[in-house]
């Protein structure tokens, strides 16, 4: 089984997912927990952290900063970048996950490929990726999702709890006003294929919508 769970930050999302964790876990089933952000993989990181050290100062440091959205301005350079986060991303999600599916286990996908589309169209918003070939390969590899789930909450509150959180890196109100549009955009993340939940409801409510969805009895 594979699900998918997408959404705004501070919607509750890793919540819930460690709550189906631990109850398909206690049922006896293995489960695997697939984090990806386009270009902020694991696997990415890793290569990004060696060419930092190959290049030394000639890349920007790791975070957003004037640097880096230089640097990313240049049509080559954007190129290389999506290029290697989406073939990264074809190797994690066509093949990586397809193997633990095969192995009988739950996957679990915190985000999945509309996610990063919205961070790619987003952070390179004159890029013409969606009609490369490399980003339909992704499309047409990534495997069909069992069930997936869209966590929202206003804006405001997704501030207020990425702060507390201590986020790192939090979007600003702007870039989450237009993620928000986005996920409610039916043409994107249609109702259909995923399930809308409303991250200020009742934690407890939440699990018991999503256990209700899968169909977990315990």
């Amino acid at each position: 089984m594979i699900i998918v769970i997408s959404g705004l930050d501070g919607s509750g999302k890793s919540t819930q997912i460690d709550k189906l964790t631990q109850k398909f876990n206690a049922d006896g089933f293995k489960v695997k927990y697939v984090w990806a952000r386009g270009g902020y993989t694991p696997g990415f990181e890793i290569l990004k952290r060696f060419l930092r050290r190959l290049f030394k100062k000639k890349l920007p440091p790791p975070g957003p900063s004037f640097k880096r959205q230089q640097k990313l301005k240049s049509p080559l350079i954007q190129k290389i970048w999506l290029f290697l986060a989406i073939f990264d991303l074809v190797i994690l999600w066509g093949l990586y996950i397809r193997i633990f599916n095969t192995m009988n286990r739950v996957v679990i996908c915190d985000r999945y490929l509309n996610d990063t589309l919205l961070d790619f169209r987003q952070n390179f918003p004159e890029s013409n990726f969606e009609n490369g070939k490399l980003w339909k390969c992704l499309k047409f590899i990534c495997p069909e999702a069992d069930h997936s789930f869209l966590f929202w909450i206003p804006v405001e509150l997704s501030i207020k709890r990425s702060i507390e959180k201590g986020e790192p890196y939090p979007d600003s109100q702007e870039i989450l006003s237009w993620r928000l549009d986005s996920y409610l955009d039916e043409s994107l993340f249609p109702l259909k294929t995923y399930l809308r939940v409303d991250g200020q409801t009742d934690k407890e409510e939440i699990s018991d919508i999503l256990y209700s969805k899968i169909n977990i009895n315990f």
